[in-house]
């Protein structure tokens, strides 16, 4: 049994060596000077060691303390290495345990796992109307009430859905908050309707033909800016999202074979997307290419070429042509197309469906409906753009005026 004025004593020398005190229990003196508590141990037939600590910070009696509580804890069936070294990796996590610094975390995890950029900046807008009145608390102790205060501050100004968004986002920083063993509990799940349910809200479209026929001649008048203007001539034709069609690139087009791939990256859905092209889009294709054909954008911003268009430059661009939110809108091609389609009786709903790269929300159907309906999608973006051309063609080339919308 070691004592105080025998560990006191103990000079360093050339190598560690070990005093022994007890029940596997040793002092290890090291070249250096220090004095670190060791104690070895047998566990499922493996000789290990635990550390204990420094000497003089764990005296004697502390030591043969802690060596008592291992012994037990390995009589019970558990490692008391494994179970420190858990500890160790639970403080570490736990030192970074702000909402805010939770949430930033989870956003670089998010963005290494390749979520959209246009997503994640509108996450880090919803977190950073959070952050005023939860950043900085434990997210360990943050309760349902403080999380609904932050819901109620952005349904207040009449944003429900935005509301809803922010509660799924919230939610998922807690989830993550509990993989890493900050917190125990998502409380934003409990606050599923306790906010308003927002109205869902269609996005604006017109699918009347002579209006349709109008809008295609008011885009052909267009005088803002030349990118602006082919991606509004081009949304109606291909039924791509918004977004799908600013981001494209120009790698993503294979003139040879007509198509235009989208890889899942780039996707709502997150699933490889192609488009059959039609003559008329490759003819559109050709002219961009003149434009922005040197860029890695098909649709490069203002500015910033190295980046995409802006998220809103086609609505930006209805607005110039007199079109109000509530009569049309980037999104409102997609319907357009969907609408008219459908109504010609012509074409497989399931064909449409693939083009417009929607998912069957059914799982067992969606499991069974494999079929891509390639050759069907390559004959209908033809006829639709045909169809088109002979709407565009229903009346003359029409100069906006910049406030009053086009009737035909």
């Amino acid at each position: 049994m070691l004592t105080h004025i025998q560990i006191a004593a103990a000079k360093p020398a050339e190598k560690p060596f070990k005093l022994h005190d007890d029940k596997g229990l040793h002092l290890l003196v090291r070249p250096n000077g220090s004095k670190l508590w060791r104690m070895r141990y047998r566990f499922l037939d493996k000789q290990k060691e635990l550390h204990i600590g420094p000497w003089p910070q764990i005296g004697i009696a502390e030591a043969r303390t802690r060596r008592d509580e291992a012994r037990a804890r390995i009589a019970a069936g558990t490692d008391p290495a494994v179970e420190k070294k858990r500890a160790r990796i639970a403080a570490k996590f736990a030192a970074a345990n702000t909402f805010k610094e939770v949430a930033e975390e989870w956003l670089l995890k998010c963005e290494r796992e390749g979520l959209a950029s246009v997503t994640l900046d509108k996450i880090r807008w919803l977190l950073a109307k959070a952050y005023p009145v939860i950043g900085s608390l434990p997210i360990s102790q943050i309760t349902p009430h403080e999380a609904l205060a932050v819901l109620r501050k952005v349904e207040a100004t009449g944003r429900y859905e935005s509301a809803r968004r922010m509660r799924s986002v919230l939610s998922r920083v807690f989830r993550y908050g509990v993989a890493t063993i900050r917190c125990d509990k998502d409380v934003a799940a409990d606050l599923r309707g306790a906010i308003a349910t927002p109205k869902v809200k269609h996005f604006a479209a017109i699918t009347a033909p002579a209006e349709v026929g109008a809008l295609l001649r008011a885009i052909d008048g267009y005088t803002g800016q030349a990118v602006t203007r082919m991606a509004m001539r081009l949304s109606p034709h291909v039924l791509l999202r918004p977004g799908e069609l600013r981001q494209a690139e120009w790698s993503d087009i294979d003139v040879e074979r007509a198509i235009w791939s989208i890889p899942a990256t780039r996707m709502k859905m997150r699933r490889p997307h192609r488009v059959p092209l039609s003559r008329q889009v490759l003819g559109m294709i050709e002219e961009l290419r003149e434009i922005t054909g040197h860029r890695q954008h098909m649709f490069p911003c203002m500015g910033k070429p190295r980046k995409a268009m802006s998220e809103n430059a086609v609505n930006q661009g209805l607005r110039r042509l007199g079109y109000t939110t509530n009569e049309m809108t980037a999104h409102g091609f997609r319907a357009m197309a969907a609408t008219l389609l459908n109504e010609t009786g012509q074409w497989n709903p399931d064909a449409i469906e693939r083009q417009l790269a929607h998912m069957d929300t059914n799982q067992v159907r969606r499991a069974y409906a494999r079929g891509e309906y390639w050759d069907e999608r390559v004959i209908m973006m033809q006829h639709w753009s045909d169809h088109l051309d002979q709407l565009r063609d229903g009346g003359k080339v029409l100069r906006p005026d910049f406030g009053k919308r086009r009737t035909g």
